[in-house]
């Protein structure tokens, strides 16, 4: 193993995934919390696209946005966690290199599908709350199906260069990944020759799409705020507000964690490694988990309907 970590080769056949550094003897228990999450995870959004394919009265644009956004959320935790657990429980560190590259696009693809999705979402609360009388006619069942794809189209193709590029490098250091998880900006360190190109690339997708869909989201919530408070009863106001409650719960779930470890990466560079490591696990594996409690706490619509459930089940 020792040799594959320092002779030269241009395409490794394996690399090795570390875990956390530096705190392999708690691997076991620091899987417990983990594991936890994404059972919370699969549980909640499951029972969210139940419930959205059960009610007919959920068929709106609203629940479409939020099952995409449950269905992505499943994606993404499942891309990191059943290899996390493997090292965590049974030391299997090895990854292929295919395999590596591919867990690599679904992570930042479905990261950036999610913020698409926010976006979609923000588009909705906007056209029901500033133009509610249009809000049918304007958000029809095939302009949800279109937005839908066009997110999935933007994620899928904004990211197929992260596989690529990093599939041309020549790694000759190590094919030692000090995390879990195949994460771009790891892989590409790796190389041996300048990467200036991925990094570049990196650096694109941070602020031209997911630093474009905040700008969106922050416009869409600043003319809705404005709606909102030129409403003329308090009692109004704070109706209207709560129909987009859930939805800014779940923004600033997926977009304050993400600055906090940008932030983190730049300026706090004495902070151990294993710390930036359960960081940014728990980045991943936060939202997904968050996302349909938040949704079913906040949603009346989709709380009474749970509870329904649940009465009829015991029943």
């Amino acid at each position: 193993m020792s040799d594959s970590n320092t002779t030269e080769f241009t395409n490794p056949s394996t690399f090795i995934l570390l875990g956390i550094p530096g705190l392999e003897a708690a691997h076991v228990w620091i899987s417990i919390p983990f594991s936890t999450m994404y059972v919370i995870a699969v549980l909640g959004n499951f029972t969210v696209l139940c419930i959205v394919k059960r009610e007919p009265s959920l068929h709106a644009p609203m629940y479409y946005f939020l099952c995409m956004l449950a269905v992505t959320d499943l994606v993404l935790s499942t891309s990191i966690l059943p290899k996390m657990l493997s090292i965590f429980w049974f030391n299997s560190r090895e990854i292929d290199f295919s395999a590596c590259l591919t867990q690599m696009y679904f992570i930042h693809c479905f990261s950036v599908m999610v913020s698409g999705i926010l976006v979609a979402m923000a588009l909705d609360r906007y056209v029901a709350i500033c133009h509610p009388l249009r809000h049918s006619t304007i958000l029809t069942n095939p302009l949800v199906a279109k937005i839908g794809l066009a997110v999935v189209l933007r994620s899928g193709m904004v990211i197929l260069p992260y596989p690529i590029l990093a599939r041309l490098w020549p790694y000759c250091r190590t094919n030692v990944i000090p995390q879990p998880y195949c994460a771009h900006i790891a892989v590409v360190n790796l190389a041996c020759a300048d990467t200036r190109v991925s990094s570049y690339y990196g650096l694109f997708v941070l602020f031209f799409v997911t630093g474009l869909d905040g700008i969106f989201i922050a416009v869409s919530y600043t003319q809705i705020l404005r709606t909102i408070f030129s409403l003329p009863t308090k009692d109004a106001r704070l109706k209207t507000l709560g129909t987009c409650g859930s939805h800014i719960f779940v923004i600033l779930a997926f977009y304050i964690p993400g600055l906090f470890m940008s932030l983190m990466h730049r300026f706090a560079q004495n902070v151990p490694l294993h710390f930036h490591v359960l960081i940014g696990n728990a980045y991943l594996l936060m939202p997904p988990m968050l996302n349909p409690i938040i949704y079913g706490v906040k949603t009346k619509e989709i709380r009474v309907r749970l509870l329904r459930l649940f009465t009829h089940t015991g029943a």
